[in-house]
């Protein structure tokens, strides 16, 4: 299964069952979980982890 056709599955979900509260949820979590990937070997891990 690709990454679009979940996607694609994904949005399909949210028009049929109108959960449209469910896409800052989704958001707020993808951008955490960018957030930890690219400091998680850098020089910024430090500054990052005072805001938390």
């Amino acid at each position: 299964m690709s990454k679009l056709s979940i996607l694609k599955e994904f949005w399909g979900f949210l028009k049929v069952r109108k959960k449209w509260w469910l896409t800052p949820i989704v958001m707020v979590l993808v951008l955490l979980g960018f957030l930890i990937v690219t400091t998680q070997s850098s020089a910024v891990a430090p500054f990052i982890y005072t805001l938390f």
